[in-house]
């Protein structure tokens, strides 16, 4: 058991503080093991209730991953179809009814009696005390002496008489003035209400300078449960001093520099306040609403009274910290401040993690969530809120799809269901445990499985019907689970193997679904078979339009139904003919129709080009989905053929073996172009491809020959490029240049820059370095230093985009300087703003001989955002 005792500042406590905590904390804590009444399933009878599903009664014998089908679905009369992960049996018994008691069945309570105050675990001590922000505890008769009699020998319940205790006690403490509290002689003191957990209360207090609110000045006073003081914690560190409190900069002029913190900026309440930090100073404070960086943004602006200079502000859209089980520790986008925050997703509102007993929004009064045990509620919430996170931020970079129903709205994610199970039903998202140990089973394909779910019945035709509606589910699983590529759940094809849910492995396998006996090819039985069973022919397509047969980048193989092989076009593009499928759908769903769709989808999706359409029709081929009547044809326009040159590979900082490409039909000559290309590789209008790569990966690459005459054609292929290559004048010099590490280091960098989200998206992988874009006087900064070996050449290399709101076109107002040294390479502004990213490339042979430091420096004026966003930079020597 660990307890700790630390101060505002981190430091370590007084050794009174730690004798009177420790002493507290072996009267309040003593040795417990898991709470399984509250954060852990109890174990389950081979029985299950009989309970209404959706629209019909019915008996579970086991139903995992069940969805309800909507309303809409209930109007047309159709039959129910509950939509779960794994298809164990479900037994129906009477036509569709109105859902209103299903919801509130389906909340499933682990505990009726749960009601405890909830605890922030972090580390893996099951039962720790942790109590924070404490400066010093008062001595004499205002502190507590150690209790070690028998009387407090288990965690005690807070009773009313001991909240008002502890108010009474308090304000004895605050009325004496005690050095620790920092009062001055013109101080004046508010309480708030008494907060109780385990048997201590807590007294906040708020301060007032000759009547103006003290920013800052805020303190806690806590006791136990008989009224004795037992810490203190004060946020100021000396009192307020302040010559006047007539303010010399109006409150007008302030807010309307307020306003300008943030893009499409609405201001709320301003008052003039004493701003205490380590210094006092008068300021506005101003409440600002708007967009940052494209995100969402609330902040409380404090502008000096007397000199009209933005003194601090303070962003309440955060980015909370969470240490989940099976997505480790990640950071997940909560809302709130001080002392108090919610898994409240700050980019969708709508988008809750809540513990299933009661719906109530986990919360905390830090951004620390979860304690990595796979048992404990919180932490179930923190995989689930960060899978859901990693979703919506996929459908909005690879689908351009705003939140699961396309207009920023979600249902919530509920933890705690009393079942071997997770399920959508329209209203939320429930998250069932583990057959064994009881784990929460908030994994990315299992929560994105179910939001699949959500985006299917909230796109054209509801929830797709003839078997598909798992295998819907289950791309939406795997393309999140690629998105987000998190390494502690390594991208993979196969459903629920992380966590284990039957104690069998994963429960479906997408590139060989007959691993887990599921059919792999499709025949007349698939739309009349169980749901999930139905969904192997549809998974095995998503897998062959993806990684192909025999992919290169150490997916496994996959068998196909023909006997044919399938060369993949990447997770990305499968998904998006998926989803842009799923627009076209209609209440008559099926394989047939999907087959169809899809095609149109491909062929609509990448005109000029014949590649993906033929994946798309090679692959439901290779699993035995006919050809249908209404199946489009593609022929790009002259009838040209690119040969495919095959798989390639290379390395870091060596140049590749050129190769040239060929193409037949049309009128000759072809002029080439290419996309998806290694950095630093390319291709010539001739259609040799050559150059030296800087980064390394796996590439979905595509070139395209246009004919004279118009007509074009492409084909598609992988390259792979290993790491760094050897010594001397070769290889690539920057350290972490796509940012992939998630940190600067070793570049030097502005605040805020090196970022992942999803509102200017990344080159290659899922960060990159987005300077400016505040609309507002600012100015970031992005350098590091490298040394260029005498005799070497040497090329700097990034990948740039420019957005911006300016909408002049002759006008530079906001700027990109590039240098090597003192040497300018190149200034950029809103003039070149383009969708996309564009290679920029520069020859420091020059510097030789010498470290310079490569620097990016983006200034903007005071108004219209200017975003200069970089990635995949390289420093390549030859």
């Amino acid at each position: 058991m660990r307890y700790a005792v630390r101060n505002r500042e981190g430091a370590q406590a007084s050794t009174n503080s730690l004798n009177a905590l420790t002493s507290l904390a072996r009267r309040i804590s003593p040795p417990c093991g898991p709470d399984r009444s509250a954060d852990g399933p109890p174990g389950h009878s081979t029985r299950r209730p009989r309970r209404k599903v959706g629209c019909a009664f019915a008996e579970v014998r086991s139903a995992p991953f069940r969805n309800s089908l909507p309303l809409t679905v209930i109007l047309r009369r159709e039959e129910c179809h509950p939509l779960d992960l794994l298809g164990r049996s479900i037994t129906r018994a009477e036509p569709c009814l109105n859902t209103g008691d299903f919801h509130r069945s389906a909340r499933a309570s682990h505990s009726q009696g749960e009601s405890r105050v909830r605890r922030i675990l972090v580390g893996g001590a099951s039962c720790a005390l942790a109590v924070a922000l404490v400066a010093t505890v008062p001595t004499g008769a205002h502190a507590a002496a150690p209790n070690h009699g028998s009387d407090r020998t288990a965690p005690a319940h807070t009773s009313p008489s001991g909240r008002v205790a502890a108010a009474r006690s308090a304000a004895q403490l605050v009325a004496a003035k005690p050095a620790v509290i920092k009062a001055s002689r013109h101080d004046s003191f508010k309480a708030g209400k008494v907060l109780s957990s385990m048997g201590l209360n807590y007294v906040p207090y708020e301060r007032s300078y000759r009547g103006l609110p003290v920013v800052g000045g805020d303190f806690v006073v806590s006791t136990d449960n008989r009224g004795r003081v037992v810490a203190t914690s004060v946020a100021q560190t000396r009192q307020v001093r302040l010559h006047s409190t007539q303010a010399s900069f109006s409150k007008a002029a302030a807010r309307a520099k307020s306003k300008r913190q943030l893009r499409h900026a609405a201001l709320g309440r301003s008052r003039l306040v004493v701003l205490q930090q380590r210094s006092s100073k008068l300021a506005w404070e101003t409440w600002v609403t708007g967009r940052k960086h494209g995100e969402a943004s609330r902040l409380t602006v404090y502008v000096d009274a007397r000199t009209g200079r933005v003194l601090t502000t303070k962003e309440h859209v955060l980015e909370g910290t969470g240490n989940g089980n099976w997505e480790g520790s990640v950071t997940i986008p909560t809302t709130g401040s001080g002392s108090s925050f919610s898994m409240t997703n700050s980019n969708a509102a709508t988008l809750k993690c809540q513990n299933s007993t009661g719906n109530a929004t986990f919360t905390g009064t830090d951004d620390v969530w979860g304690n990595g045990s796979a048992t404990d509620r919180e932490t179930g919430c923190v995989d689930a809120f960060y899978s859901a996170e990693k979703m919506r931020q996929m459908l909005s970079t690879w689908l351009g799809r705003n939140g699961m129903n396309g207009s920023g709205g979600w249902v919530p994610i509920r933890v705690g269901l009393n079942d071997v199970n997770a399920y959508y039903d329209g209203t939320q998202v429930q998250i069932g445990h583990t057959q064994t140990g009881g784990k929460w089973i908030g994994s990315i394909d299992v929560v994105a499985h179910e939001f699949g779910h959500g985006v299917d019945d909230k796109t054209p035709g509801g929830i797709s019907g003839g078997g598909t509606q798992e295998f819907v589910g289950d791309t939406f699983g795997a393309a999140t689970e690629w998105f987000a590529n998190n390494p502690a759940d390594v991208p993979d094809f196969t459903v629920g193997e992380e966590v284990n849910l039957v104690g069998q492995g994963p429960i479906r396998v997408m590139y060989n679904p007959s691993a887990v006996g599921d059919a792999n090819c499709y025949s007349s039985s698939i739309p009349n078979a169980e749901v999930h069973a139905a969904a192997g022919p549809g998974n095995h397509w998503y897998y062959l339009l993806a990684m192909g047969s025999n992919p290169t980048n150490g997916q496994p193989t996959s068998p196909t139904c023909n006997g044919s092989s399938v060369t993949g076009i990447g997770v990305q593009k499968a998904q998006q003919i998926m989803y842009n499928a799923m627009l076209l759908k209609t209440t008559s769903s099926s394989y047939l129709k999907y087959r169809t769709w899809t095609l149109t989808a491909a062929k609509n999706l990448f005109p000029g080009s014949c590649t993906e359409f033929n994946t798309v029709k090679a692959a439901w081929d290779s699993v035995s989905v006919p050809a249908q009547a209404a199946d489009p044809t593609c022929s790009a326009t002259g009838g040209v053929t690119v040969t495919n040159p095959g798989a390639k590979s290379g390395t870091v900082g060596t140049a590749i073996s050129s190769f040239a490409l060929s193409a037949s039909g049309g009128t000759a000559p072809y002029t080439w172009t290419g996309t998806g290309l290694p950095p630093g590789v390319s291709v010539s209008s001739s259609g040799t491809v050559s150059g030296t790569p800087t980064t390394a990966g796996t590439y979905n690459a595509t070139v395209t020959a246009t004919a004279a005459s118009g007509g074009a054609g492409s084909a598609t292929f992988t390259f792979t490029i290993g790491g760094t290559g050897g010594g001397g004048c070769s290889g690539q010099q920057l350290g972490n240049p796509g940012f992939e590490t998630g940190t600067a280091a070793p570049w030097s960098a502005s605040s805020g820059v090196v970022d992942s989200s999803a509102s200017q998206a990344a080159h290659a992988g899922s960060w990159k370095a987005w300077l400016n874009g505040y609309g507002t006087t600012h100015t970031d900064t992005l350098s590091q230093s490298v040394t260029i070996p005498a005799g070497c050449s040497a090329t700097l290399s990034f990948y740039l985009h420019v957005d911006s709101a300016e909408t002049t076109t002759s006008t530079q107002y906001d700027k990109l300087t590039v240098k090597a040294g003192s040497t300018t390479l190149a200034t950029y502004s809103n003039l070149n703003k383009a969708s996309g990213y564009t290679l920029r490339t520069f020859n420091v042979s020059s510097l030789a001989g010498q470290t310079v430091t490569i620097s990016f420096t983006g200034t903007e004026d005071s108004s219209l955002q200017t975003s200069f966003v970089i990635d995949d930079a390289a420093l390549t020597l030859s």
